[in-house]
């Protein structure tokens, strides 16, 4: 079975359908990003399709998913009841029918109701920060995966509210009447949302995931490791923010290095947990391998890049084409193989763990299909390293769409093995996980005691 810690407490989390109508609606907008993307590559789409298809992809799948794994993990790590199920339930039906209505004019070229739709968008991300930010306050000294959590909400606010300022700027003039250009905040808004909000959440987890499924432990260079990231990483990214937001070339390039550095350190710090593992091997940790490899890699290629000139438009992302290796290679793996943890784990704690010692029971592992784990792994990683060489090397037109097609075919592969888990094991149905209210989806914690879940 996989690891199943024994100080944690699940009851602290909300109600079962909470997240997982999170995971189901972000595999969605996977799906839709990477069926929009293949779509413009053969057909051309017309309008702002690439940008449609980052906020599908980053705001849709990465930022969805981590609401859900946040809402369920962070009562259960921190020993403290979530403030409020209902808000938990809320702001997913904000956050989603914004973004598709914002990509969908992107699309349509109706630029004059992004920010319409991005109204939506915005007051569910607020209210997933003022939730969660009210959960981790009850929190009696934050520990390395809390802080990294609360400097992660703190991002999702400030990238949201730029978002609404460009979203804006679609319609009318919002800057100029301001100090900064609306270049700037554009790349201040990609910084603060991949580099802040997305890899600030993908840290604080591994610090806790590497660590809790490899059954190892932090020791020697790893806390040195440690105490430059959480210190560094933070600092660097508000940096090469700020000074991208005011077009101040070193104080950018110093955030930079402090990112890069924080990045390659954390490589390491994860390459030594896997080496270490205690356990045996699982889709999980194959994917967190990958995420080791391809953290460093980035780095590496970014360096030259973000030292010289981190204003250019070239390089917002890292290096000169390195945004397949930071968005496929390190953020994709992260959640894939997360979810290959955590969806059957909140299904097997919600169907079977009652069960134990009463009748047999299956392993956690044993809610998906190992086999198709493993077709998934193939097609999406020889997809990814197809479209990282092509954008690295020169090789053949062919090459890109080839590369796409096999991440498409991985991507259905892997929300086809999850939803089985939920077709096959969870007490609802699909449309009940999606639907349903449970009796407590509608009940507040809100001023509830540490340790209450305020549910009778």
């Amino acid at each position: 079975m996989s690891v199943v810690p024994g100080d944690i407490d699940t009851g602290q989390g909300p109600p079962m359908t909470v997240p997982l109508r999170h995971f189901v609606v972000a595999v969605g907008f996977l799906v839709g990003a990477t069926v929009l993307a293949a779509a413009d590559a053969v057909l051309a789409l017309p309008g702002l399709a690439g940008i449609a298809h980052v906020h599908l992809l980053l705001a849709g799948w990465v930022c969805i998913t981590i609401m859900g794994a946040m809402t369920q993990f962070v009562p259960v790590w921190s020993g403290v009841a979530l403030h409020s199920r209902r808000l938990a339930s809320v702001q997913l039906w904000l956050v989603a029918p914004g973004l598709l209505g914002m990509a969908g004019s992107f699309l349509l070229g109706a630029l004059g109701w992004v920010h319409v739709f991005g109204t939506l968008a915005l007051a569910g991300f607020w209210l997933f920060a003022y939730n969660l930010g009210r959960t981790l306050v009850r929190v009696d000294g934050l520990d390395v995966t809390e802080a990294h959590f609360a400097f992660a909400l703190a991002c999702f606010v400030a990238v949201t509210a730029l978002g609404f300022l460009l979203a804006l700027s679609y319609a009318t003039p919002v800057f100029a009447t301001l100090p900064v250009t609306r270049t700037g905040a554009v790349g201040a808004h990609a910084t603060l949302a991949v580099f802040g909000a997305i890899l600030t959440t993908v840290f604080g987890a591994l610090y806790q995931l590497a660590t809790m499924f490899t059954q190892t432990e932090l020791h020697g260079v790893d806390h040195h490791l440690r105490r430059i990231e959480s210190y560094g990483y933070p600092t660097g990214v508000l940096a090469l923010a700020g000074g991208r937001l005011v077009g101040t070339g070193p104080l950018a390039r110093a955030g930079g290095a402090l990112v890069l550095l924080a990045v390659a350190g954390f490589s390491i710090l994860l390459a030594r947990r896997l080496i270490e593992t205690r356990v045996d091997w699982t889709p999980m940790l194959s994917r967190y391998a990958v995420v080791a490899v391809t953290m460093a890699g980035w780095s590496l290629l970014s360096a030259p890049a973000w030292l010289t000139d981190p204003l250019a438009l070239s390089h917002r992302f890292g290096g000169p084409n390195t945004v397949h290796l930071l968005a496929l290679g390190v953020v994709g793996f992260v959640v894939l193989g997360t979810l290959y943890h955590i969806v059957p784990f909140i299904v097997w704690v919600h169907r079977y763990s009652d069960l134990l010692g009463f009748e047999d029971v299956p392993m956690i592992d044993d809610l998906y299909d190992s086999r198709l784990a493993a077709v998934d792994f193939t097609l999406f990683s020889a997809g990814t390293a197809g479209l990282v060489a092509a954008d690295l090397l020169a090789l053949p037109a062919v090459v890109v769409p080839l590369s796409g097609a096999l991440v498409a075919a991985g991507t259905v592969v892997f929300a086809a093995n999850l939803l089985a888990v939920l077709r096959n094991h969870s007490p609802l149905t699909l449309a009940g996980v999606l639907f349903s209210r449970a009796e407590s989806d509608d009940e507040s914690a809100e001023g509830a005691p540490p340790g209450d879940t305020g549910v009778t």
